[in-house]
C-alpha cells in the first residue's frame, strides 16, 4: 500500500488526477482480498493490484473513466463455478471494487 501511497502523492504533486480502485468484498474464491488496491492516473500509468491479472484491464478503464467523469462507481467481476472448472480454476468467485476519483 506505501507504494500506491508514494505514487498517488507523486502525480497528484505533478498536478495529475488520480482514481482509486479498492476491493471492497468478496465471494467464494478471489485471487486478492478486501483492501487490495490500484491507482491509476490520467497519463495511464497504473500502481498496485486489485486481481493480480484478471481483471486489471477491465478495473484500469473504470478508474479512466472516473477520472473523465468524476463519477465514483461500485463494479462487480465474477466467475461462476462452471466458467472456472473450464478454464482450468478450482472454483468461481466474486469481486467487488469500489472506484473514486481522488479530489483532494
Amino acid at each position: 500500500m506505501i507504494d500506491i501511497l508514494d505514487a498517488i502523492e507523486r502525480w497528484r504533486s505533478d498536478g495529475q488526477r488520480v482514481a482509486l480502485a479498492t476491493v471492497v468484498g468478496v465471494e467464494k474464491s478471489a485471487p486478492r482480498d478486501p483492501g487490495a488496491a490500484m491507482a491509476v492516473n490520467e497519463r495511464g500509468e497504473v500502481a498496485g493490484s486489485v486481481s493480480g491479472g484478471c481483471v486489471e484491464a477491465a478495473v484500469y478503464e473504470e478508474a479512466q473513466d472516473a477520472i473523465a467523469g468524476g463519477r465514483p462507481r461500485l463494479v462487480t467481476y465474477g466467475i461462476s463455478d462452471e466458467q472456472a472448472s473450464e478454464q482450468g480454476l478450482t472454483c468461481g468467485g466474486t469481486i467487488y471494487v469500489f472506484v473514486e476519483r481522488l479530489d483532494w
